[in-house]
């Protein structure tokens, strides 16, 4: 029998949805465009070079599919009993943004151009490990507070859907002269648009975290 803290914890996590089902909306809309920009700057040989690249790319993947969780295993005991926070800090530890790692990998000087034509292969492997990654370290309240259609169709639209069209955008762009210019402009969009998607998350952060005023009548 479901406890009354496990209703609670699904009540809110329904009615916080529903009160932010626009700004959840406009998050989804910019997060695509964000990820649309970021696959546009991915050319198809250096993602051939991403790929031929197997010590690199098996690297990569041990890194953040195999030490992180292992470390997330070790730090997770140790925060709140609440499904609903554990579930958030999950999602933050192990799907990190891959806009802002390639942008720390430009300041430090790493191969950048090489990190951001493997992004591809990471969001995917994010996507199809995620639910097991949940299911172990939630175990019953993963299937309880999170459902796999929403997955597949982020899956679909925000990765597979996306890369596609970025694909067969640089394909109609190198054709013309208006086209490239297009896509050169369109190329100093990933980082204002990861800003801002940052800005909008701290915002509604900061907004959910400071108390409201209560009213005392005379």
């Amino acid at each position: 029998m479901e406890s009354p803290r496990r209703r609670m914890t699904a009540r809110a996590l329904r009615d916080w949805l529903e009160s932010g089902q626009i700004a959840i909306y406009f998050g989804a809309g910019l997060i695509a465009l964000m990820l649309f920009v970021t696959f546009l700057q991915v050319s198809l040989a250096e993602l051939g070079q991403a790929f031929a690249r197997l010590r690199f790319l098996a690297a990569l993947l041990a890194v953040n599919f195999i030490a992180v969780p292992l470390l997330v295993a070790v730090l997770i005991p140790f925060a709140p009993d609440d499904a609903l926070i554990r579930l958030g800090v999950l999602l933050v530890l192990l799907c990190p943004c891959i806009d802002y790692v390639v942008t720390f990998a430009h300041l430090g000087r790493a191969d950048a151009r090489l990190l951001l034509a493997s992004t591809p292969a990471l969001l995917i492997v994010q996507m199809l490990l995620l639910p097991l990654y949940l299911h172990v370290f939630l175990g019953a309240d993963a299937l309880r507070l999170v459902q796999a259609g929403p997955f597949l169709h982020a899956f679909l639209w925000l990765i597979i859907i996306l890369l596609a069209f970025a694909i067969m955008v640089q394909f109609r762009t190198k054709r013309s002269v208006i086209g490239q210019r297009v896509s050169a402009m369109l190329g100093l969009l990933p980082i204002p648009t990861t800003a801002l998607v940052l800005f909008i998350v701290i915002a509604a952060v900061f907004r959910s975290s400071v108390p409201r005023p209560t009213m005392r009548c005379v």
